[in-house]
């Protein structure tokens, strides 16, 4: 095997929702691998502070915030990305938002928001990125997805739901898109340490309940995430498409 195979450098990659979180830890261990990355989220400070981040790793980058819930900011991105580095090699979608309620009780406006953001959002990233990517005839687009997408996980029907999709997604864009030079896959992670998974856990006695159902007794640490995302942007993994690999401790291995 080529010790180069999982090598990122000289690759133009953008990461959406890469200002923390998840993202972030992806779009850092891109630019530790030698890529040049963009980070992209809603908050201006958030982005600036990442950016400043990835420069000391030596990358290259812009601080511009977009949102997937525009298809507008996504095209100015797409543009200024182009302009600087005159090509795309990859994305990751990691752009999420989660409300918990009971389903008979959420209010509508919240479920068309969180599938809004979580897969539309999703499929309007990878279209307009996809189209570049295409152009190019290649390209690489990581889809954050869930473990709540195949086994549904308590009051997050809208949750749920958006992460079924985003996975349904990412197997039907890998499909349609492979004959055009991209890859589309996906990742699905369980319980990591994130600001969003906190909330979650802080329910009184959720974590005792998921550590007697994990596999690894213990919850993923963000850096444990990001070999599957360099794997999936890297040639590593160039005859790989339309998949979603979990990585979940195990958790999956029970019926919980």
């Amino acid at each position: 095997m080529p010790e180069d195979l999982f090598a990122l450098k000289g690759r133009v990659l953008v990461v959406l929702g890469g200002a923390t979180g998840i993202g972030q830890a992806i779009a850092l261990a891109y630019a530790r691998a030698g890529a040049q990355v963009v980070v992209s989220s809603r908050r201006q400070q958030a982005v600036e502070d990442t950016a400043g981040r990835l420069r000391e790793l030596g990358s290259e980058t812009l601080a511009l915030t977009s949102d997937v819930q525009d298809s507008g900011s996504l095209e100015r991105l797409r543009g200024a990305v182009m302009e600087k580095f005159g090509k795309i090699d990859g994305l990751v979608v990691s752009s999420g938002i989660n409300v918990k309620a009971p389903s008979l009780e959420m209010p509508e406006a919240d479920y068309l928001s969180i599938i809004d953001t979580n897969l539309n959002g999703v499929f309007r990233a990878c279209q307009i990125f996809g189209r570049q990517m295409a152009a190019q005839r290649s390209g690489a687009i990581v889809n954050i997805a869930s473990i709540a997408g195949i086994r549904g996980v308590l009051e997050m029907a809208a949750y749920n739901a958006s992460k079924a999709g985003v996975i349904s997604l990412t197997e039907s864009l890998g499909r349609e898109w492979a004959p055009l030079g991209v890859r589309v896959n996906g990742i699905a992670p369980g319980p990591f340490r994130t600001e969003l998974s906190s909330k979650i856990l802080a329910i009184p006695g959720r974590y005792e309940h998921l550590m007697r159902h994990m596999a690894i007794q213990r919850l993923g640490e963000l850096d444990e995430l990001t070999g599957a995302a360099i794997y999936l942007a890297s040639d590593a993994s160039s005859f790989v498409t339309g998949q979603t690999l979990v990585v979940d401790g195990g958790l999956l291995l029970n019926n919980i």
